[in-house]
């Protein structure tokens, strides 16, 4: 989205990131890191700036963000969009076991030892102690650091897309017996979900968390044409 908008010399656009990767990617409109103080906060920064429009284009899973994005355009009577893209759903072959929290994922590995590769953030792992008796590869974007306290773990950085001939090698590389994921949905992590389903290995699928109720769309060509229209609406009441 951020490079689609970037080539628009009429709107003035800032991408804002939530501060926890070390080394994000780098983007063709100017950004900010941080959080904002929660939805009043949020709703200060669009006062001062003169936002006319706030997309909320975050992941998934940050709910808490996803709800503050929404107060806070309501706040200032902000115009809102949420692009939230639809979860991935399960197809013939599939092997997955729908879990509501990281404590019940851990449960779901049981009481013999598995080798399990986790795909999920740094803050979300601590979980894992309650089980160390499973082998466990962890895949993250920056370092685990400091490491968890499990016996047996490996620690693997990186960043997506990730290709499912990739994933196949990895997973065949390490034994890997279930992977750990959240249903975000999109392609750019789908290549584990298909390289388990060819392999025959059971996903633990973390659900979606509830999100609030907004206007919203699927794809980034929806949000570009959501903007256009609201654009076009603005200028003909010449706001």
């Amino acid at each position: 989205m951020a490079e689609r908008l970037a080539a628009r010399s009429e709107l003035q656009v800032t991408l804002s990131l939530a501060g926890r990767t070390a080394a994000p990617a780098r983007q063709p409109v100017p950004v900010r890191s941080g959080g904002f103080g929660g939805a009043a906060g949020l709703a200060d920064y669009l006062r001062r700036e003169h936002v006319d429009i706030l997309v909320d284009a975050t992941h998934p899973y940050a709910g808490g963000i996803s709800a503050n994005a929404c107060a806070a355009a309501r706040m200032r009577n902000v115009r809102f969009v949420a692009l939230r893209r639809p979860p991935w759903v399960g197809v013939t072959g599939d092997h997955w076991t729908e879990v509501e929290e990281m404590s019940d994922a851990v449960r779901a590995l049981g009481p013999v030892p598995r080798r399990v590769l986790v795909t999920l953030g740094r803050n979300e792992l601590a979980p894992l102690a309650q089980a160390p008796l499973h082998h466990y590869l962890i895949r993250s974007v920056d370092p685990v650091d400091p490491p968890l306290r499990l016996l047996h773990a490996v620690y693997v950085t990186g960043r997506g897309p990730f290709a499912e001939a990739d994933e196949r090698a990895l997973m065949r590389a390490h034994g890997i017996e279930v992977v750990i994921a959240k249903n975000s949905g999109g392609s750019a992590t789908y290549g584990k979900i298909a390289a388990a389903r060819a392999l025959g290995i059971e996903v633990i699928m973390l659900c979606r968390p509830s999100l609030p109720e907004a206007p919203s769309v699927e794809t980034v060509e929806d949000v570009l044409a959501w903007l256009d229209h609201a654009l076009t609406s603005a200028a003909a009441r010449g706001v």
